[in-house]
């Protein structure tokens, strides 16, 4: 079954049609062991993530999450795909296809200028669904010190 906007997962931990599947835990059990990038997230990281993201999609085989992708966008000129993951068992069944397809059709990407994406060792299959290597950029990183959990109180001051 696929999810778009995945509400249950997306606001309550969910899973398809908002069945009480433990679908946070599964998210955070599927990246844990299918995305060397994102393990060791916490469930309310997770939960934080999710809010925050213009688009979430996620594919379903029963009670199994079999596929999870999210996006973040200014929902005009902009948009990033991330966490796109398949379990390695399933992977080159077209259910990744889906996900990023579910993705650029949903309604915070459908109209939105240019599409980014990073990959460490998956770029022929972005390849396949449109996507192009770009020549002359550099992906640029700042990892910021502490926890992203950590929000400094701040204030800011304009003079006219």
């Amino acid at each position: 079954m696929h999810a778009p906007g995945a509400p249950g997962l997306r606001w309550l931990g969910l899973g398809p049609g908002w069945l009480p599947t433990r679908g946070l835990w599964k998210l955070q059990r599927l990246l844990d062991q299918h995305a060397f990038w994102a393990k060791g997230r916490s469930l309310s990281a997770l939960r934080r993530m999710l809010s925050g993201s213009a688009a979430v999609v996620s594919l379903w085989h029963g009670k199994r999450l079999v596929g999870f992708a999210r996006a973040s966008s200014d929902s005009v000129f902009r948009a990033v795909l991330w966490d796109v993951v398949i379990p390695d068992d399933l992977q080159g069944q077209g259910l990744g296809r889906q996900l990023v397809e579910a993705l650029l059709a949903s309604p915070a990407l459908a109209g939105v200028e240019r599409v980014y994406l990073m990959t460490t060792n998956s770029a022929g299959f972005y390849q396949q669904l449109g996507f192009e290597l770009v020549e002359g950029q550099q992906l640029l990183r700042r990892d910021q010190p502490g926890s992203a959990a950590i929000r400094l109180p701040i204030s800011i001051a304009c003079r006219p």
